[in-house]
């Protein structure tokens, strides 16, 4: 028979709180990202995810252990640990003959998988090959993807939400142009992913608007999409939905054109606009006298004729 298992109430205010935190909220937290390795790694991988690590270091936690865990063959090993350790993101590192030099990233849903993607990492360059001034820990990333295959391939099209998903990091409510420190650049070509990260650089140009430079400062890697598994459609559509507190109500008659700008349609009763009433001029004053004048004594010119 199955073991039952038992819903276990805390016992103290602080075991109380740490379950409150986990449960759903309206405003979800910045999503956190465990990095661990697989039974079997390369020098070379476990490199690149501590690189990958170094940029999500205010948001991510890493395993130092080994973990007998293949993904692919066994999901639940992997949901165990996102739920341990209170995770919606992972990176996972392998090598293999048949697979060398891979990473697994991944984003669950309601602490089951929604995502999945393996990619084999070729010409990796990492952070210590470059030697100049790196970014501020924790600096919220520009992210540009370059290619067709972003918008017209699926499986590239979930790969980009999902790499979005990934290096987020906090959401920002105000930008100014000083944060704009870091960029990550994703150009997909011939079925590969070539990954560049830049430092922006704001020169004096003379004007206003500064001069913008970029200076690459790693990791640089070429991505090789192999296996992947994704969410059904209806699992996805469960995943989107919002709650109803955090929907705004629709305000009838109101919209916003392309540019942001908010237009309204006001209702009036009919009009009419020989009643309506006008600015007043002193100038305006003197000609309608004077007409009224001219109307009179035209009048009294045509009584004239007419009693002669």
């Amino acid at each position: 028979m199955p073991v039952v298992q038992r819903v276990v109430k805390p016992r103290t205010k602080r075991s109380k709180r740490a379950l409150e935190k986990r449960e759903p909220q309206l405003v979800e937290n910045t999503k956190q990202c465990l990095f661990f390795h697989g039974l079997k790694t390369s020098e070379g991988i476990r490199e690149c995810v501590k690189d990958l690590h170094a940029l999500k270091s205010q948001a991510s936690q890493k395993l130092q252990q080994k973990n007998k865990i293949l993904p692919f063959d066994d999901i639940l090993p992997v949901e165990r640990l996102a739920v341990k350790h209170d995770s919606s993101l992972f990176c996972m590192a392998t090598h293999s003959k048949k697979r060398p030099n891979n990473i697994v990233i991944g984003r669950m849903f309601d602490h089951h998988l929604l995502d999945m993607v393996e990619l084999g990492v070729e010409n990796y360059a990492p952070l210590s090959e470059f030697k100049n001034a790196k970014v501020a820990a924790g600096t919220k990333p520009c992210m540009v993807f370059c290619g067709t295959e972003f918008e017209d391939v699926t499986e590239f099209k979930i790969l980009k939400n999902l790499l979005i998903d990934f290096f987020r990091g906090v959401e920002a409510k105000e930008i100014r142009l000083q944060g704009f420190e870091h960029a990550l650049q994703f150009t997909v070509f011939d079925g590969k992913v070539f990954l560049k990260s830049y430092k922006i650089l704001l020169k004096k140009s003379g004007t206003r608007i500064p001069r913008v430079e970029l200076e690459e400062i790693g990791p640089s890697m070429t991505l090789q999409m192999r296996r992947n598994r994704f969410a059904s459609n209806d699992l996805r559509k469960r995943s989107l939905q919002q709650p109803k507190q955090q929907k705004a109500n629709k305000v009838k008659n109101v919209r916003k054109d392309p540019f942001g700008t908010r237009l309204g349609r006001v209702h009036m009763t009919k009009q009419d606009i020989g009643k309506l009433q006008t600015r007043k001029m002193k100038g305006l004053k003197e000609i309608t006298k004077k007409t009224k004048k001219t109307k009179g004594r035209v009048s009294g010119d045509e009584q004239m004729e007419t009693d002669q």
